[in-house]
């Protein structure tokens, strides 16, 4: 299965390189940047996520639950964040010194 998604990735990262590659306001732009004595270099990146539909539940709905995560906020922190006027929500972390 790993294979396949690599596969349908690296197919999908392509389509959308060529599509770019070809579009012309994204070549018009190129274009003005060559005239004015520069070379653009475009980079993109792709994120690209797989779901196995036979898991995903009823038909049309997606589902995506994230773990929660937990972190340790140390009296550095809260200082740090105290500086940028960002309060820490100290219900939820828990503080270590």
């Amino acid at each position: 299965m790993d294979a396949l998604m690599n596969q349908l990735a690296r197919e999908m990262t392509d389509a959308i390189a060529a599509v770019v590659a070809n579009d012309p306001a994204i070549e018009a732009c190129r274009e003005k940047a060559r005239a004015a004595g520069l070379d653009m270099r475009v980079s993109l990146e792709t994120v690209i996520g797989f779901a196995d539909r036979a898991s995903a539940g009823k038909a049309g709905t997606r589902t995506r639950q994230s773990p929660r995560t937990t972190f340790e906020i140390s009296a550095n922190d809260k200082r740090f964040l105290k500086s940028l006027r960002i309060a820490s929500d100290q219900a939820t972390e828990k503080e270590v010194e």
